[in-house]
């Protein structure tokens, strides 16, 4: 017997709050990973029933809401405030918070990703060199959304026990916000300001 849509939503909301816990739980560290996890303690093998991550975020806020509030609002402000010393360090930059820490769909590990701006990544290099920062070099690909899809590099560093992310972008790259991966839409970015104005926000 086909099952009804009524099924169907039950199942993606079912799979997308085990999506959460395994993110606050296990600490399993994206969506991606999350939902082919989930899929599989719930031995659900049609795709087209798997939550997309809009759904998984608002899973994840829910149960955050719901049984860690308290907790998890002190983790995030801690984040915020993290970024935000992370931001003024790196003002020269321009840097822009985005992802987890901006939106507070927070996992116990979660990172700290900042955009900076800069003419080549070798300004970044230099800088935190010259301030003796330890760091480790990455790769990550955006989609942009002219279509195009670019590589970008990332610096990652510590600050106390948080790690942070530094994808560059090139000096013209802050007017056009790569695609989220969450909803497909323009990244939300916030400069310091918008930063510091979440962390005067009751429990933000």
């Amino acid at each position: 017997m086909p099952r009804r849509p009524r099924d169907d939503r039950r199942l993606k909301t079912l799979i997308a709050q085990e999506c959460a816990r395994l993110i606050v739980e296990e600490g399993v560290q994206n969506f991606g990973a999350a939902r082919r996890k989930a899929a599989l303690r719930l031995a659900i093998d049609d795709r087209t029933i798997l939550p997309d991550n809009v759904a998984i975020e608002q899973a994840l806020l829910d149960r955050q809401r719901l049984f860690h509030a308290d907790r998890q609002a002190i983790h995030l402000r801690g984040l915020r405030e993290t970024a935000l010393d992370a931001m003024r360090f790196l003002a020269r930059f321009r840097p822009r918070l985005v992802g987890s820490v901006l939106s507070g769909a927070v996992g116990p590990h979660a990172s700290i990703h900042l955009h900076l701006f800069a003419e080549s990544p070798e300004e970044i290099t230099l800088f935190l060199m010259e301030r003796h920062i330890p760091f480790e070099t990455d790769e990550h690909r955006l989609n942009m959304a002219s279509g195009a899809r670019v590589c970008l590099p990332v610096f990652r560093f510590t600050a106390g026990e948080a790690r942070i992310d530094l994808t560059v972008f090139g000096l013209l790259a802050e007017r056009e916000a790569p695609l989220s991966p969450v909803n497909g839409r323009p990244m939300r970015r916030a400069d310091p300001a918008e930063v510091q104005a979440l962390l005067l926000e009751p429990w933000s």
